[in-house]
């Protein structure tokens, strides 16, 4: 099969899918418009789908009628995550989302890729020699769709535990177009929300020596955070920290009674959570005990560390580079400090998720808009590439 002339016929429908997604944008874990979209594209495919129960999530699997292969059937998982951020859109472009949500991070390209992969592989079940999972997934920005979807059976949709796993993640800037990256261990770190509650005495701003001012003392436990961080742990293990909300008071002459803060914290090593919770207890108890106050620590894990399986990373360039040519295949030295809750999927099945250049037409990719930016925009004949290379995987793993 030539998957990428394949690709390229289906190229112009899956460009206006993209397109009809991008103009409504749904977020977290409830997507009735974009799940209403999918299942009217998978409608005439020979699928069995299945929809969530408490999310808007769809499930499609294809039995491949191939030749038997010898022991078990193979099946393989292929993931596109489809929920979108709650940011105003400023991209300029024509078909721009109104609703005060935003693909700002290309999951309608990886949904408009996902359906076109099942498109390829349908056209071609009878040289499959097993089964593909199509997992459409809701709620991946911050709402743990994949947990959700794992709990509710997509791991076992097939019948049997899939034998491998596969996702892709467009990326606005950085790499240069029609480029595909990956690596072998970590590819995201694992991410932790710090939330700290300074209790005080509050007071009046003239006197502050008669309060015990919560907000001074925040205000050094946010720099001392920094601190923290670069004498706890080794930099070649590195942890990220990043204070993203401070909140106090209600009048610049009113010292509060409390102040509160929160920070997204960022890990390569995939088991740091406890000397992490250790030690910013340790550092903001103590700045705490010299102003007088008492602090509130609190640590809650967020997505797992993105573990791409060795096997499976060096796999998957083999198939890009097989596509595309080697050209458009890079191997990444360090990790990605994003996280990803595709990692829960990697937990419980060997895989690897890819990274494919897709920066808008014209812009160049160290000044463009990132990922998240109200700004970035996206190439939307990208579909049809990422349509290719996920056919590509599964059907590489399957014998065609």
């Amino acid at each position: 099969m030539d998957l990428l002339d394949d690709a390229r016929s289906l190229q112009p429908d899956l460009v206006r899918l993209r397109e009809e997604l991008h103009r409504v944008p749904e977020v977290g874990l409830q997507l009735p418009r974009t799940q209403e979209r999918v299942l009217e594209e998978l409608r005439d495919l020979p699928l069995e789908i299945s929809t969530g129960s408490s999310t808007t999530s769809v499930t499609a699997v294809l039995r491949g009628t191939g030749p038997a292969a010898a022991g078990e059937p193979t099946t393989v998982l292929l993931r596109g995550d489809m929920d979108a951020l709650p940011i105003d859109e400023r991209s300029g472009e024509d078909f721009a989302a109104t609703n005060g949500a935003m693909h700002a991070c290309g999951h309608d390209l990886h949904t408009a890729g996902l359906v076109g992969a099942a498109q390829l592989l349908s056209a071609h079940r009878d040289r499959l020699s097993g089964d593909v999972v199509f997992m459409f997934q809701p709620g991946e920005e911050g709402y743990d769709g994949a947990r959700v979807m794992i709990e509710e059976g997509v791991l076992d949709a097939a019948g049997r535990r899939p034998d491998h796993a596969y996702a892709l993640h467009v990326v606005p800037h950085r790499l240069p177009a029609g480029l595909v990256s990956g690596r072998a261990g970590v590819t995201l770190f694992a991410s932790y929300t710090l939330a700290v509650t300074v209790r005080g005495t509050g007071g009046h701003g003239a006197t502050p020596h008669e309060a015990k001012d919560p907000v001074v003392a925040a205000a050094e436990m946010v720099g001392t955070l920094q601190t923290a961080v670069t004498r706890s742990f080794n930099v070649f293990s590195p942890v990220i920290v990043t204070v993203g909300m401070l909140r106090a008071g209600t009048a610049a002459n009113i010292i509060p009674d409390t102040a509160h803060f929160e920070a997204t914290v960022r890990a390569v090593d995939p088991d740091a959570g406890p000397r992490l919770r250790e030690v910013f207890t340790q550092y903001l108890s103590g700045v705490a005990a010299a102003h007088g106050v008492q602090v509130d620590v609190e640590l809650v894990a967020g997505y797992p560390a993105t573990v791409n399986d060795a096997a499976e990373a060096e796999f998957a360039g083999g198939v890009v580079r097989e596509l595309f040519g080697a050209e458009h295949h890079r191997a990444e030295e360090h990790p990605t400090q994003g996280s990803e809750d595709f990692s829960r999927v990697l937990q419980e099945v060997p895989g690897a998720l890819l990274f494919l250049g897709a920066h808008a037409p014209g812009a160049v990719p160290e000044q463009a808009a990132a990922n998240h930016s109200p700004m970035a925009r996206f190439d939307s004949s990208t579909t049809g590439r990422a349509a290719a290379l996920l056919a590509g995987l599964a059907a590489e793993r399957l014998g065609a």
